[in-house]
Protein backbone atom coordinates (compact mmCIF):
# COMPACT_ATOMS: atom_id res chain seq x y z
CA UNK A 1 0.00 0.00 0.00
CA UNK A 2 1.61 3.24 -1.16
CA UNK A 3 1.35 6.29 1.07
CA UNK A 4 0.73 9.64 -0.66
CA UNK A 5 1.13 13.09 0.85
CA UNK A 6 -0.29 16.03 -1.12
CA UNK A 7 0.88 19.63 -0.70
CA UNK A 8 -1.52 22.49 -1.43
CA UNK A 9 -1.78 26.23 -0.94
CA UNK A 10 -5.34 27.00 -1.99
CA UNK A 11 -8.61 25.42 -3.05
CA UNK A 12 -7.10 21.99 -3.57
CA UNK A 13 -9.20 20.95 -6.57
CA UNK A 14 -6.36 18.83 -7.97
CA UNK A 15 -5.94 17.23 -4.57
CA UNK A 16 -9.63 16.32 -4.58
CA UNK A 17 -9.34 14.85 -8.08
CA UNK A 18 -6.54 12.58 -6.84
CA UNK A 19 -8.36 11.60 -3.64
CA UNK A 20 -11.60 10.83 -5.45
CA UNK A 21 -9.85 8.77 -8.12
CA UNK A 22 -7.90 6.86 -5.46
CA UNK A 23 -11.13 5.91 -3.74
CA UNK A 24 -13.24 5.25 -6.84
CA UNK A 25 -10.59 3.18 -8.61
CA UNK A 26 -9.43 1.41 -5.43
CA UNK A 27 -5.77 2.17 -5.86
CA UNK A 28 -3.23 0.24 -3.82
CA UNK A 29 -2.60 3.53 -2.05
CA UNK A 30 -3.94 5.93 0.54
CA UNK A 31 -3.83 9.70 0.85
CA UNK A 32 -1.99 9.83 4.16
CA UNK A 33 -2.16 13.59 4.59
CA UNK A 34 -2.82 16.93 2.95
CA UNK A 35 -0.37 19.62 4.02
CA UNK A 36 -0.94 23.31 3.31
CA UNK A 37 1.40 26.29 3.42
CA UNK A 38 -1.60 28.49 4.25
CA UNK A 39 -3.98 28.03 7.20
CA UNK A 40 -6.87 29.51 5.20
CA UNK A 41 -6.55 27.11 2.25
CA UNK A 42 -10.04 25.89 1.36
CA UNK A 43 -8.62 22.50 0.44
CA UNK A 44 -8.01 21.73 4.12
CA UNK A 45 -11.74 21.60 4.83
CA UNK A 46 -12.40 19.56 1.69
CA UNK A 47 -9.76 17.01 2.73
CA UNK A 48 -11.09 16.81 6.27
CA UNK A 49 -14.61 16.08 5.00
CA UNK A 50 -13.12 13.06 3.21
CA UNK A 51 -11.42 11.89 6.40
CA UNK A 52 -7.93 12.80 5.23
CA UNK A 53 -5.56 14.09 7.95
CA UNK A 54 -4.54 17.71 7.43
CA UNK A 55 -1.55 19.73 8.59
CA UNK A 56 -0.66 23.41 8.22
CA UNK A 57 2.94 24.54 7.94
CA UNK A 58 2.45 28.29 7.65
CA UNK A 59 5.29 29.81 5.68
CA UNK A 60 4.70 33.15 7.39
CA UNK A 61 5.68 31.64 10.74
CA UNK A 62 9.24 30.86 9.65
CA UNK A 63 12.17 33.22 9.37
CA UNK A 64 13.35 32.12 5.95
CA UNK A 65 12.91 29.51 3.24
CA UNK A 66 15.36 27.11 4.88
CA UNK A 67 13.48 27.15 8.16
CA UNK A 68 10.16 26.67 6.40
CA UNK A 69 11.49 23.74 4.40
CA UNK A 70 12.84 22.09 7.54
CA UNK A 71 9.44 22.35 9.23
CA UNK A 72 7.69 21.13 6.09
CA UNK A 73 10.02 18.14 5.79
CA UNK A 74 9.38 17.20 9.42
CA UNK A 75 5.62 17.27 8.82
CA UNK A 76 5.92 15.23 5.65
CA UNK A 77 8.25 12.64 7.14
CA UNK A 78 5.88 12.01 10.04
CA UNK A 79 3.63 10.29 7.47
CA UNK A 80 6.47 8.31 5.83
CA UNK A 81 5.18 8.87 2.28
CA UNK A 82 6.17 6.87 -0.77
CA UNK A 83 5.03 9.70 -3.02
CA UNK A 84 4.81 13.46 -2.55
CA UNK A 85 2.50 15.41 -4.89
CA UNK A 86 2.62 19.20 -5.28
CA UNK A 87 -0.92 20.10 -6.35
CA UNK A 88 -1.20 23.87 -6.45
CA UNK A 89 1.58 24.32 -3.88
CA UNK A 90 2.76 27.90 -4.29
CA UNK A 91 6.16 27.87 -2.60
CA UNK A 92 9.63 27.59 -4.13
CA UNK A 93 11.54 24.78 -2.44
CA UNK A 94 15.25 24.74 -1.62
CA UNK A 95 17.69 22.36 -3.29
CA UNK A 96 18.28 20.29 -0.10
CA UNK A 97 14.52 19.80 0.27
CA UNK A 98 14.12 18.71 -3.34
CA UNK A 99 17.07 16.34 -3.04
CA UNK A 100 15.53 14.77 0.06
CA UNK A 101 12.53 13.59 -2.00
CA UNK A 102 14.26 13.05 -5.33
CA UNK A 103 12.45 10.55 -7.53
CA UNK A 104 9.29 10.54 -5.43
CA UNK A 105 8.10 14.15 -5.66
CA UNK A 106 6.00 15.37 -8.58
CA UNK A 107 4.42 18.69 -9.52
CA UNK A 108 1.67 19.85 -11.87
CA UNK A 109 2.51 23.08 -13.68
CA UNK A 110 -0.02 25.01 -15.79
CA UNK A 111 1.92 25.19 -19.04
CA UNK A 112 3.37 22.89 -21.65
CA UNK A 113 6.89 22.78 -20.24
CA UNK A 114 9.54 23.79 -21.03
CA UNK A 115 7.47 26.77 -22.19
CA UNK A 116 6.36 29.37 -19.63
CA UNK A 117 8.01 28.31 -16.41
CA UNK A 118 7.14 30.34 -13.34
CA UNK A 119 4.03 32.49 -12.89
CA UNK A 120 1.35 34.03 -15.13
CA UNK A 121 1.56 31.16 -17.59
CA UNK A 122 -1.86 31.67 -19.19
CA UNK A 123 -1.38 35.40 -19.73
CA UNK A 124 2.00 34.77 -21.30
CA UNK A 125 0.63 32.06 -23.60
CA UNK A 126 -2.10 34.40 -24.87
CA UNK A 127 0.32 37.29 -25.31
CA UNK A 128 2.67 35.02 -27.28
CA UNK A 129 -0.14 34.08 -29.65
CA UNK A 130 -0.09 30.40 -28.72
CA UNK A 131 -2.81 28.30 -30.36
CA UNK A 132 -2.40 25.52 -27.79
CA UNK A 133 -1.84 25.63 -24.05
CA UNK A 134 -1.95 23.06 -21.31
CA UNK A 135 -0.33 21.59 -18.23
CA UNK A 136 2.54 19.28 -17.33
CA UNK A 137 3.12 16.71 -14.61
CA UNK A 138 6.83 16.30 -13.95
CA UNK A 139 9.30 15.03 -11.42
CA UNK A 140 10.60 17.88 -9.28
CA UNK A 141 14.27 18.81 -9.60
CA UNK A 142 16.18 21.76 -8.11
CA UNK A 143 15.65 23.85 -11.25
CA UNK A 144 12.23 25.50 -11.03
CA UNK A 145 9.55 23.91 -13.23
CA UNK A 146 11.96 21.50 -14.85
CA UNK A 147 12.52 17.80 -14.38
CA UNK A 148 11.52 14.71 -16.38
CA UNK A 149 8.06 15.08 -17.89
CA UNK A 150 5.55 12.40 -16.90
CA UNK A 151 2.46 13.62 -18.78
CA UNK A 152 1.08 16.64 -20.60
CA UNK A 153 -2.46 17.82 -21.24
CA UNK A 154 -3.22 20.03 -24.24
CA UNK A 155 -6.15 22.42 -24.69
CA UNK A 156 -6.89 24.96 -27.44
CA UNK A 157 -6.51 28.66 -26.93
CA UNK A 158 -9.87 29.91 -28.17
CA UNK A 159 -10.65 33.24 -29.84
CA UNK A 160 -11.56 35.73 -27.16
CA UNK A 161 -9.83 33.83 -24.36
CA UNK A 162 -8.56 35.85 -21.45
CA UNK A 163 -6.32 34.68 -18.64
CA UNK A 164 -9.23 33.46 -16.51
CA UNK A 165 -11.04 31.50 -19.22
CA UNK A 166 -7.87 29.78 -20.39
CA UNK A 167 -6.88 28.99 -16.80
CA UNK A 168 -10.26 27.33 -16.21
CA UNK A 169 -9.88 25.18 -19.32
CA UNK A 170 -6.37 24.11 -18.35
CA UNK A 171 -7.43 23.35 -14.78
CA UNK A 172 -10.15 21.03 -16.02
CA UNK A 173 -7.54 19.17 -18.08
CA UNK A 174 -5.31 18.92 -15.01
CA UNK A 175 -8.14 17.21 -13.13
CA UNK A 176 -8.18 14.50 -15.80
CA UNK A 177 -4.41 14.11 -16.21
CA UNK A 178 -2.98 14.38 -12.70
CA UNK A 179 -4.86 11.44 -11.12
CA UNK A 180 -3.82 9.26 -14.05
CA UNK A 181 -0.18 10.23 -13.65
CA UNK A 182 -0.29 9.59 -9.90
CA UNK A 183 -1.94 6.22 -10.52
CA UNK A 184 0.96 5.30 -12.82
CA UNK A 185 3.40 6.09 -10.04
CA UNK A 186 1.41 4.07 -7.53
CA UNK A 187 1.45 1.13 -9.94
CA UNK A 188 5.19 1.52 -10.72
CA UNK A 189 4.20 1.83 -14.37
CA UNK A 190 6.87 4.39 -15.28
CA UNK A 191 10.61 4.35 -15.79
CA UNK A 192 13.11 7.06 -16.65
CA UNK A 193 15.47 6.06 -19.46
CA UNK A 194 19.13 6.95 -19.79
CA UNK A 195 18.28 10.21 -21.55
CA UNK A 196 16.01 11.33 -18.69
CA UNK A 197 12.81 10.62 -20.63
CA UNK A 198 9.88 9.17 -18.68
CA UNK A 199 8.34 6.16 -20.43
CA UNK A 200 5.21 4.20 -19.57
CA UNK A 201 6.21 0.55 -19.29
CA UNK A 202 3.15 -0.62 -21.25
CA UNK A 203 3.20 2.23 -23.76
CA UNK A 204 0.11 3.97 -22.44
CA UNK A 205 -0.20 7.47 -23.98
CA UNK A 206 1.28 10.19 -21.81
CA UNK A 207 -0.42 13.02 -23.71
CA UNK A 208 -3.99 14.12 -23.01
CA UNK A 209 -6.06 16.21 -25.41
CA UNK A 210 -9.18 18.11 -24.37
CA UNK A 211 -11.39 20.79 -25.88
CA UNK A 212 -12.19 22.00 -22.39
CA UNK A 213 -15.55 23.22 -23.66
CA UNK A 214 -17.28 22.41 -20.38
CA UNK A 215 -14.78 24.52 -18.46
CA UNK A 216 -17.45 27.12 -17.70
CA UNK A 217 -18.18 25.06 -14.61
CA UNK A 218 -14.62 25.56 -13.39
CA UNK A 219 -12.86 28.67 -12.21
CA UNK A 220 -9.31 29.94 -12.37
CA UNK A 221 -8.31 29.34 -8.75
CA UNK A 222 -4.88 27.67 -8.32
CA UNK A 223 -5.11 23.85 -8.47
Amino acid sequence: MKRIVILISGRGSNMLAIADACRAERWEAEISAVISSRPDAAGLDSAAVRGIPTVVVDHRQHADRTAFDAALAAAIDSFAPDLLVLAGFMRILTTPFVSRYAGRMVNVHPSLLPAFTGLHTHRRAIEAGCKLAGATVHFVTPELDHGPIIAQAVVPVLPGDDEASLAARVLQAEHEMLPRAVRWLVDDALHVDGAGIVRHRSGEPQAFFSTGLSAAAADAAPG
